[in-house]
């Protein structure tokens, strides 16, 4: 990835933010390659002091930056696509849309121009390079693809899937970050009650959840394989899993993912 190229980010908001916190992290790009917009720039001024470039001007940052962002939320999506459309370069410019449910065919309809547009749905942990990223798009050999898979390779996990499979993404990667960040703070509840002080609790309950997703991530392992290596006869593992099951937490969760992806499936309307 050439680092003299620059980025504009196209909606300052939480994921827009992370992608600019995570692309620093990661030496990819010095901040000041890096336009951020928002309509109140007054809410991100402190990106602008660590030197950011910050404007409420979705054209000036476009005109100035290669790679476009867009992270805006669904129901702002097309009014933006057809602001910046006059200044989208086909020879210059790739746009990569974070926004759950437009379709590629879609945001080129509405853009006009044969411009590279590539899906990406990272979550909130891009922010410390720990983020899951599923990419799609209009073909899996598309060189488009593979600059923002170097992107986001650079801040996280990526795994390029077709096309239809991004709302599941979305449910399972950008919310799941909600669900799993929810069982660790049940789990530090429950150390809460059988005898730990809460910020004793929730860092023992961080850490272990860390290290599980590690051990699958790094071992490559499968789950009720890492299970099975605590869980001995008549133990105390068992046991609590046994009740955790009998109250639905495993139902709940993939009730949970099936939910958050009809919602997802809803969220994008096209005029």
């Amino acid at each position: 990835m050439d680092s003299e190229k620059k980025v504009a980010i196209l909606g300052g908001g939480n994921i827009g933010l992370a992608i600019a916190d995570g692309l620093i992290s990661s030496n990819l790009f010095p901040a000041n390659n890096i336009y951020i917009t928002r309509k109140k720039i007054e809410l991100i001024k402190t990106y602008s002091d660590k030197g950011y470039v910050v404007t409420k001007d979705n054209i000036l940052a476009v005109k100035n930056s290669e790679v476009i962002v867009v992270a805006v939320q669904p129901q702002q999506l097309n009014e933006l696509l057809q602001e910046i459309a006059p200044v989208l370069d086909e020879g210059k410019h790739i746009l990569i849309s974070v926004v759950s449910g437009a379709s590629i065919k879609i945001m080129k309809q509405l853009i006009g121009k044969e411009i590279p547009v590539i899906r990406a749905m990272p979550n909130t942990a891009i922010a410390i390079r720990e983020s899951m990223t599923c990419l799609s798009g209009e073909n899996k050999t598309d060189d488009s693809l593979d600059i923002a898979k170097k992107i986001f390779d650079s801040v996280g996990q990526t795994l390029i899937i077709d096309e239809e499979l991004m709302i599941p993404a979305t449910a399972l990667c950008a919310c799941g970050i909600a669900f799993f960040l929810r069982a660790i703070r049940a789990a530090s509840q429950g150390g809460i009650e059988i005898g730990f002080h809460s910020e004793e609790a929730l860092l023992m309950a961080a850490q272990t959840a860390k290290g599980a997703a590690s051990l699958l991530v790094n071992m490559e392992s499968h789950p009720e394989g890492e299970v099975d290596k605590v869980t001995t006869p008549r133990g105390c593992t068992i046991s609590g899993l046994n009740q955790m099951e009998h109250y639905g937490f495993s139902s709940a969760m993939i009730r949970g993912i099936v939910t958050s992806a009809e919602k997802a499936a809803k969220l994008y309307k096209v005029d």
